[in-house]
């Protein structure tokens, strides 16, 4: 109980600096996710055509996932600095990998004769694309960007420290400080984010998963 009111005195004498903080956090967020859908997406849809494409691009970002985010925060420095920027391509790269191997399994996994059906009714390959396999991709699409959200959200509390903001401030301050209530007031915050984040995104995930 000690424990909350202190969580609770501190959030409220400190509420300014956490709306600003769960702003910073929320544009991190969007902006990587933004990135990494407009990048992976389309390249999903090419490796998932291309078998020489797909190996060399999977491969390519899969050993993305074995670096730690923290570690290309740091290898960005030196090119960006101390930035905003900085923080953005890390958590971009982050984002990557799932958003890019969901994308390329579900296109992949398509049964051809959906593909041959469509052609015969004299659909052209643009239109089969949207028209027939998009919808039918798009319930594991929509998996990867959840996993990416629930990702990105976490690490974006990184971004701290390079003094770029969002609720990672508070996770730092509360370390320097050995004080777990300050800790709890950015940590709460993002753990809901991710909750939140996951059960949106697995509600449309069903909404878009097309009848048996």
């Amino acid at each position: 109980m000690e424990l909350l009111q202190e969580v609770s005195q501190y959030t409220q004498s400190h509420l300014a600096e956490l709306w600003s903080a769960l702003g910073e956090h929320l544009l991190l967020v969007a902006l990587a996710l933004t990135i990494s859908m407009a990048v992976c997406i389309p390249l999903g849809v090419w490796t998932a055509r291309s078998k020489v494409a797909s190996a060399v691009v999977l491969n390519t970002f899969n050993a993305l996932r074995v670096v730690p985010s923290i570690a290309v925060l740091f290898l960005a420095i030196p090119v960006w600095g101390l930035s905003f920027t900085s923080a953005v391509i890390a958590l971009t790269l982050l984002a990557f990998p799932p958003v890019l191997v969901n994308t390329d399994a579900a296109y992949r996994t398509i049964d051809p004769a959906i593909r041959e059906s469509a052609k015969g009714m004299g659909m052209t390959a643009r239109q089969i694309l949207w028209r027939v396999e998009t919808p039918l991709a798009l319930p594991i699409i929509v998996a990867g960007i959840r996993t990416a959200a629930t990702e990105v959200i976490a690490s974006a509390t990184l971004a701290a420290f390079i003094g770029i903001g969002g609720l990672g401030v508070f996770v730092v301050r509360g370390f320097a400080l050995y004080d777990i209530a300050i800790l709890l007031v950015g940590a709460v915050p993002v753990a809901l984010l991710a909750l939140t984040a996951e059960i949106i995104l697995e509600a449309a995930q069903r909404k878009l998963q097309p009848p048996a």
